[in-house]
């Protein structure tokens, strides 16, 4: 599957993947803002069994089948929801 990956100009490590180059203008309103002002970081035929560095190919793959997009947030972020999800499940 094409794909077509834009960085955002406002959150270091936020990319969107997308199924359709034109996709952005079907993105919610609540990611759009969070891109900003989006750049075209690159294209690529994603394939199961390419790898990808910070995402499980089948996530990104079943997302852009079913909702046209995957969001690949920033490593951090995802680390401090962790920590937050952890400590609100302790009694």
């Amino acid at each position: 599957m094409q794909c077509y990956i834009y960085r955002s100009s406002v959150k270091e490590g936020l990319y969107v993947y997308l199924a359709k180059e034109d996709g952005l203008q079907h993105l919610p309103e609540p990611v759009m803002k969070q891109l900003g002002t989006p750049e075209l970081t690159m294209t690529l035929d994603l394939q199961p069994e390419r790898k990808l560095s910070q995402e499980d190919t089948r996530v990104v793959l079943e997302n852009l089948e079913t909702r046209g997009f995957h969001l690949q947030m920033p490593r951090d972020i995802e680390h401090q929801l962790a920590a937050i999800a952890n400590s609100a499940s302790k009694p």
